[in-house]
């Protein structure tokens, strides 16, 4: 069972919003928390870490909070 979110969708929003945005949208809020702190802490260089996050989510898709693969 697919998830109800969409990886395109997620992964956009990490390229768009690189604050870990897309992460929040999947329900995987320790991983978006820690990309914020990631990228404040770095003033911006950190920035990096959510940009290839993004890129992976479109290439490879990615699974929600619960798991579940996420929708094309």
């Amino acid at each position: 069972m697919t998830s109800g979110r969409s990886a395109v969708v997620a992964g956009i929003l990490q390229l768009v919003v690189p604050f870990g945005v897309g992460r929040f949208y999947t329900g995987q809020t320790g991983l978006a928390v820690a990309q914020l702190l990631v990228t404040l802490l770095t003033f911006g260089v950190g920035a990096l870490w959510p940009m290839i996050d993004g890129i992976l989510l479109l290439v490879n898709g990615g699974v929600d909070g619960d798991g579940r693969p996420l929708g094309r």
